[in-house]
């Protein structure tokens, strides 16, 4: 399940499948994103030419469509893990895998 930030104790019962009836349960399970979709995402994130990249955009340069609300649920989820970053202006990814950046931050700049 995926932890969604600012959502108050009512919500978080209700996206845990916490008194809901089966109609709502299996309403949900279709709402939630795929494996697949959540790769898509993190693709086109990595992949964009700018630094930031408003949701609009995003959504137009996704391959397949998808619901507003499962977009939503898998940018929650990236900026929960702290892959991206969401302001008001756009998203930016975040995450670097340069191994010498990596290094660097580690053992610091002077030895």
């Amino acid at each position: 399940m995926f932890f969604l930030i600012g959502f108050h104790i009512k919500t978080m019962k209700k996206d845990l499948g916490i008194n809901m009836n089966v109609t709502d349960k299996k309403k949900r399970v279709n709402e939630l994103p795929t494996l697949d979709q959540v790769l898509l995402v993190e693709d086109v994130l990595q992949n964009i030419d700018d630094s930031l990249i408003p949701i609009i955009q995003l959504k137009k340069k996704l391959s397949r469509k998808l619901k507003e609300n499962t977009l939503m649920t898998i940018l929650d989820y990236l900026e929960s893990m702290n892959k991206i970053t969401i302001t008001p202006k756009g998203i930016t990814w975040i995450v670097n895998t340069n191994t010498r950046l990596r290094k660097a931050i580690d053992t610091g700049l002077c030895h």
